[in-house]
């Protein structure tokens, strides 16, 4: 009997305390989920797009040859300074000077040969003359046959002539092509500026760049007093640039100061296609070039940089976090009425959970621009409305009229404190 007794006791404080469990569950749902709460506002708002690239002058040209020999003098290395003019690369002259003087010993030859045509031509000429001056005295002392050899004899010279002085022209543009092709052994710095690269070496042989540009670059000179910033954008950002747009700019090389610049360029083509010429599935990017206000003097082409380009801003705007905007399935609210067709009532719309009483429910809202971590509110919100601003994993879970309750500041449940 007493052990039946101690089975039933056993069985009821079971019970009690599975209640009480269950009454503690229950309780801690119906206070709702746990949520970050937060008050619509108004903030100052700042539109950008980041971008990487690199720093290049706005200038720049690449020193080639337009002819093949060694290089027998190098004047110039990497950092110097120049001014137009100068020497950079002298090339061995010296099968150039030999053409030179042999294109000088045809235009010598050609210009001999054309003195004696003219004095054969004027010969033939004065022979013409007396030919017919003899006729027009007396027809018997000459016979038609005499004078018409003689005059076609004149003719001869006349064009024997004419061909020699276009040898003579031959000669002289060939002269000219060899002093042209001489001239070219001494290469000079095309602007002003700094020798940003030395590509070759005393000795080597230079080449013309024919089918590669690297093959024949010999040397690079630019002018750093305008510094650029060439980055890629990606398509679905480069239709919110502008040009004149405001830009702050990082430079790896330089990580405590920020440099400021403006957008000068925004390309109309992509840089990278897919297979077939066609986007495919491969991002697409644009060239966008900014110009540095104020660059460093020891400024490199090429150093890395990372430039945060502001597309839009807005002062004291009505905004909420970015975090707080999900989207759910709504049924908008009609004015009409006439039937509506309800196969597809339901869309997706952008929104927020605004909190009243203790009880979240969706709401459309529409929104702007976006800044480093919240959304401009254009509609469905009005300052100083309460909304679900977190945790995601909540907002995402959450649904219309649900409880929720605040955490406190450190972002944890209070109702577990």
């Amino acid at each position: 009997m007493a052990r039946k007794r101690k089975i039933i006791i056993s069985g009821v404080v079971i019970v009690v305390v599975g209640g009480l469990i269950a009454a503690n569950l229950a309780g801690r749902r119906d206070r709702g989920t746990a949520v970050r709460l937060e008050t619509v506002e108004r903030r100052d708002l700042v539109a950008t797009v980041t971008a990487s690239g690199r720093i290049q002058p706005q200038t720049s040209v690449d020193v080639s040859s337009d002819i093949t020999g060694r290089i027998i003098e190098l004047r110039v290395k990497e950092g110097d300074m120049v001014s137009k003019g100068d020497l950079l690369i002298r090339i061995d002259p010296s099968t150039y000077e030999a053409a030179v003087a042999r294109a000088e010993a045809l235009l010598a030859s050609a210009e001999a040969g054309a003195i004696q045509s003219e004095a054969n031509r004027d010969q033939a000429e004065r022979a013409v003359r007396r030919s017919r001056e003899l006729r027009s005295t007396n027809p018997n002392l000459i016979s038609d046959e005499q004078l018409e050899q003689a005059e076609t004899q004149f003719r001869i010279a006349e064009a024997v002539l004419l061909s020699s002085q276009r040898q003579v022209d031959q000669a002289r543009a060939g002269l000219r092509e060899a002093l042209d092709q001489l001239a070219k052994t001494v290469l000079r710095s095309p602007m002003a500026g700094q020798v940003t690269r030395v590509a070759v070496e005393e000795g080597e042989v230079a080449v013309p760049g024919t089918f590669s540009r690297e093959t024949g670059l010999l040397m690079t000179v630019s002018d750093l007093s305008v510094i650029q910033v060439n980055v890629q954008v990606d398509e679905t950002d480069v239709v919110r640039l502008h040009l004149g747009d405001s830009t702050e700019i990082t430079i790896d090389a330089f990580p405590d100061t920020t440099f400021t610049g403006l957008v000068t360029e925004i390309s109309h083509s992509a840089v990278r296609l897919g297979p077939g010429g066609t986007g495919g599935d491969r991002a697409v990017d644009y060239d966008v070039e900014i110009t540095l206000d104020n660059p460093p003097p020891d400024v490199r082409p090429d150093l890395s940089a990372t430039a945060k380009i502001v597309t839009a801003t807005r002062e004291a705007t009505l905004s909420i976090p970015i975090i707080a905007l999900t989207v759910r399935e709504h049924t908008p609210i009609s004015t009409e009425t006439a039937p509506q067709d309800t196969t597809n009532a339901e869309e997706e719309t952008e929104g927020v959970f605004i909190v009243q009483e203790g009880i979240a429910q969706f709401r459309p809202v529409k929104v702007g621009i976006a800044g480093e971590e919240h959304f401009e509110v254009l509609g469905g919100l009005s300052e100083g409305d309460t909304i679900v601003a977190g945790p995601y994993q909540s907002i995402r879970d959450l649904r219309d009229s649900s409880r929720v309750r605040p955490m406190d500041g450190s972002g944890s449940d209070r109702s577990k404190s």
